[in-house]
């Protein structure tokens, strides 16, 4: 049975961190539910709203800002643009005044202590990020609705199926890497010129461009702010933001104000190795600091693994001459393209996959963007991909405390290394001699992840979230 089709701006969504699954997800769900009262009565009959999350929602949820996000939803709220220096303010003010204003124009009697159940020891069979929203009207009727939060951002409802923009007849509609591979022979176009054609099916191409440009400024934003905030990140394990700290020390203490300057600085200090080591590690680090904190990111796929692709992309823009809009372009149509195949033969949730789910999708998609934007093959691109992906299987989601902090922030960094190396290798290899394909290392994944004990998926409840010293664990 064919998948519905994918766009790039499915794989990259602008929204709040620090979790797609746990915070745009339900962000999203209780949004979608608004728009499901309204369609059953005006929206100021509704006398009170219930929130139940079940199973890894509830297990992380309040690490992940779950409930956070479930009330700004409900508010009317969108995570693309809210300010985020008004977070907390507002449901601090929720908290207090036991009121929420739903859809920003209905006040009701809402206590999140109480509104809102972390349902741990329930989960539905359909997926382990489970929500349901539960409404009263004052004529005594109710309506539930349960949503599911897939990884990535992406949210089916209780009943449809999974699925990402609205289904349309794509001109070259692809599943697998190998799909990919026919339609590249076929025309002769390379990996980006197909995602292209595939875009136009939606909107006009001038019209993609500058989105997907949009999205790279708000990237590059993130991993400037990032690289200049320095504190601790909220959560109570007390984690230090590194990446000012190491800017700091890669530019020699000088300062700059804006983002082209200190771009230039960066790349007049040099192409050594270590250099450029330790900048990709500062760009990945940036963006996740900026995501623990409840900052603006890019799901790309997920926000756990938000920091691969952007410190990837920078790097190519910064060390590699990357800085035109057509190779930035290229970079990131080809990356959503190898996002959206994993996506369709195993997961992008680490509630389902285990952080391979993240981490190593990012690494694949970033892997192959850089190795298309390069000028590397389209069979290069996904033998980097491979490379990229073969090299995280079985990589565990273990949050301690829940929060996306330790380990995430610092793997964000190995995934961008490993994908510079996948695409080094990529582009110095002959793939027709390739043992493993994309989709075999994309199928083993998926074996990967439904073997894996669901301790290891984003509960919270074994690796190293529970072999830490007991101060931590008591935060």
């Amino acid at each position: 049975m064919p998948h519905e089709a994918i766009s790039v701006f499915d794989m990259f969504k602008i929204g709040v961190g620090p979790s797609s699954s746990h915070t745009l997800g339900p962000w999203r769900a209780a949004q979608r539910f608004l728009s499901a009262l309204e369609s059953r009565q005006s929206i100021f009959n509704v006398v009170s709203v219930r929130v139940l999350l079940y199973g890894s929602l509830a297990k992380t949820g309040k690490g992940h800002g779950t409930d956070i996000a479930v009330q700004l939803g409900l508010c009317g709220d969108d995570p693309v643009t809210f300010d985020v220096h008004q977070i907390q303010p507002k449901i601090k003010d929720i908290a207090a005044m036991k009121k929420l204003v739903l859809n920003g124009r209905h006040e009701i009697d809402f206590d999140p202590a109480e509104d809102i159940e972390l349902l741990m020891t329930e989960s539905l069979p359909f997926h382990p990020n489970a929500m349901t929203c539960l409404a009263t009207f004052e004529n005594g009727e109710q309506i539930a609705e349960t949503y599911y939060s897939v990884g990535g951002g992406f949210v089916v409802q209780e009943g449809e199926e999974a699925g990402g923009a609205a289904a349309v007849q794509l001109p070259f509609p692809v599943d697998t890497a190998d799909d990919l591979l026919h339609w590249c022979r076929k025309t002769g176009l390379a990996i980006h010129e197909v995602v292209m054609e595939n875009e136009n099916s939606w909107r006009s191409e001038s019209e993609t461009k500058a989105g997907m440009l949009n999205i790279w400024q708000v990237m590059k934003d993130c991993i400037y702010r990032g690289c200049h905030t320095q504190g601790t990140l909220p959560g109570g394990l007390n984690v230090k933001r590194r990446a000012a700290d190491l800017n700091k020390k890669l530019l020699n203490g000088r300062t700059y104000h804006d983002y082209d300057s200190w771009l230039q600085a960066i790349r007049d200090g040099g192409q050594q190795f270590q250099y450029i080591l330790d900048w990709v590690s500062c760009f990945a680090l940036a963006v996740n600091e900026e995501n623990a904190s409840f900052g603006r990111v890019v799901t790309a796929p997920t926000n756990g693994a938000a920091g691969v692709i952007p410190a990837v992309l920078q790097y190519f823009v910064t060390f590699c001459d990357g800085y035109k809009e057509d190779r930035i372009l290229q970079f990131m149509l080809t990356a959503a393209e190898i996002g959206s195949i994993f996506k369709k033969g195993a997961t992008i949730s680490a509630a389902m996959g285990g952080c391979q789910a993240e981490i190593g999708v990012s690494s694949a998609m970033a892997a192959a963007g850089l190795t298309e934007a390069q000028g590397g093959s389209q069979r290069q691109a996904m033998m980097a991909a491979e490379i990229a992906m073969e090299h995280h299987l079985g990589l565990t989601c273990d949050p301690i405390a829940g929060l996306v902090q330790i380990p995430c922030i610092e793997r964000n960094t190995m995934g961008a290394i490993k994908a510079i190396t996948a695409s080094q290798l990529a582009l110095q290899s002959t793939p027709d001699f390739a043992r493993v394909s994309l989709d075999g290392v994309i199928r083993t994944m998926w074996d990967t992840a439904r073997d894996m004990s669901f301790k290891y998926k984003e509960t919270a409840e074994g690796g190293l979230a529970v072999h830490i010293p007991i101060s931590l664990s008591e935060c």
